[in-house]
């Protein structure tokens, strides 16, 4: 059984067969999945298609690439009244990303302690998206955050082993994505080996970065299986393992998603 901790189940690439990709993911072991906000304004569609389905979550949020656009509507109190909802489990995405700059980094900054705010308001964890930004992104983890509450997970984690290290010691946690996968993620696999089980999700990102061996294909939440599978590797667990460790970290961070009833006739794989 496992839990894809980050998945866009609202993208386009998905409108033409969500009933099939999440049958999909179940039949390969995937009993949760996350869908992420990444515009505010859009979160009406997130949520009706959490509410579509028992195994299906969702969280409130603005992706950093979105930040310049949609700040000027976005508050803690309105995140958190968003937040509100049963199927709410997480706030976010949200964070920095110097990569692209697609928003003026004073409005990511904004933005992102705007949904720390939120999170420390509601209890529910932050999901921390970062490009290119690790120090400003640990620097404002630890404003926002020391002694004060908050919660959350680096998302596709493909920083450095310093901003691992600090997030760690914060008590968040590092989810990993097919990257880790990856011939040339090397470095990766390395912090990977110093992060403790106990702190570890795995994800897909989907519909992007799709994991060895469907690298080029859509990907899906299914295919964290096969993330999962490197992830055990580079451990030194069984797949098993790492699936009922990671599920169990998922489940104690998203804390309002409830636990999975085991369903005879699921898969391992995908």
């Amino acid at each position: 059984m496992l839990v894809d901790s980050h998945c866009h189940l609202d993208f386009p690439d998905f409108a033409d067969e969500r009933d099939e990709v999440v049958a999909r993911a179940r039949r390969a072991g995937v009993a949760r999945m996350i869908t992420i906000c990444t515009y505010l304004s859009r979160f009406d569609r997130i949520r009706e298609i959490a509410q579509a389905y028992p195994d299906v979550y969702c969280t409130v949020g603005v992706h950093p690439h979105n930040a310049g656009s949609e700040l000027a509507g976005v508050s803690a109190e309105r995140i958190a009244e968003l937040a509100a909802h049963p199927k709410v489990v997480g706030i976010g995405e949200t964070g920095l990303d110097y990569y692209y700059d697609k928003s003026p980094r004073d409005a990511q900054e904004r933005s992102f302690r705007i949904h720390c705010r939120a999170a420390r308001d509601t209890g529910l964890p932050v999901i921390v998206h970062t490009r290119d930004a690790d120090e400003d992104t640990g620097r404002i983890l630890e404003e926002e955050g020391a002694g004060r509450g908050l919660d959350g997970v680096l998302h596709c984690f493909s920083s450095g082993r310093a901003l691992a290290e600090k997030a760690l010691e914060m008590g968040f946690y590092v989810s990993l994505s097919g990257i880790v996968t990856f011939r040339n993620s090397e470095e990766l696999r390395a912090i990977v080996g110093t992060v403790p089980l106990d702190r570890i999700l795995v994800e897909t990102d989907a519909p992007f970065l799709a994991p060895v061996p469907k690298r080029g294909k859509r990907n899906e939440p299914a295919f964290v299986a096969h993330t999962a599978a490197v992830v055990a590797e580079v451990k030194g667990v069984t797949p098993a393992e790492l699936a009922r460790r990671s599920t169990e970290n998922a489940l104690r961070l998203f804390s309002r998603m409830p636990a999975p009833a085991e369903e005879a006739g699921m898969g391992a794989g995908a």
